[in-house]
């Protein structure tokens, strides 16, 4: 069995959320788990490429055009960027990205200073975030457990399935789906303590159970 792949970009399933820049999963895609890495791709020139935001505490981005023309904005200062073009982005820096020409790529590595990489799936994630902000829970839920059905791996999709399920009034689930995101990642005992979506679970004795467990 191959342990290498090779792909081209444009054959990565491309996730296309409400509101928000599509994006292709390339890091799931390989099932890389050392390093996260994204890709853009514009349908048209003035397409936004990257959301504006900043990174998490720590978190280091290169941004790298590997087709057509860009134009970020790091901290408000426009940078040209055309084919080739290299752009690193420390975590405070607040940075968005605009295609100047259709089919513009630009490919995203990244990762967290001193810590190794955990992935947790927020790509998968990404697609939902809006509507599940929007109070869409009955149709997010839906979807999310096809997701998690189909990548259980992932410690931000359990979590946030059991926040789901909290939501919609199934304890059982939602603290299955809870145990579960904590045995992948520890994170998420601590998230889960102050996290008003699992209210509704709170005062169960398994919950009380998992806050109380010590890591192993």
């Amino acid at each position: 069995m191959a342990t290498w792949g090779v792909d081209r970009i444009e054959d990565v399933p491309e996730l296309t959320p409400v509101g928000e820049c599509p994006i292709r999963p390339v890091r799931h895609h390989f099932g890389i788990s050392a390093f996260g890495v994204n890709a853009w791709t514009a349908k048209a020139a003035g397409d936004r490429l990257i959301n504006e935001h900043e990174e998490d505490p720590g978190s280091e981005e290169l941004y790298i055009v590997t087709r057509g023309r860009a134009v970020f904005e790091l901290d408000g200062e426009r940078q040209e960027a055309p084919e080739g073009t290299l752009v690193f982005a420390p975590p405070e820096v607040k940075r968005t990205a605009f295609a100047e020409e259709a089919g513009t790529t630009v490919v995203s590595v990244g990762g967290t200073i001193g810590q190794a990489y955990t992935p947790v799936g927020w790509e998968l994630w990404y697609p939902l975030r809006k509507r599940y902000e929007a109070g869409e829970n009955a149709e997010v839920l839906a979807e999310m457990r096809k997701v998690v059905a189909d990548a259980p791996q992932y410690a931000l999709l359990n979590y946030n399935l059991a926040c789901l399920e909290s939501l919609e009034g199934d304890k059982a689930a939602a603290l299955g789906y809870l145990r579960t995101a904590i045995e992948q990642s520890e994170q998420f005992r601590n998230y889960a303590r102050q996290d008003s979506d699992l209210d509704a679970v709170r005062d169960e004795p398994a919950f009380q159970e998992l806050m109380a467990e010590q890591p192993v």
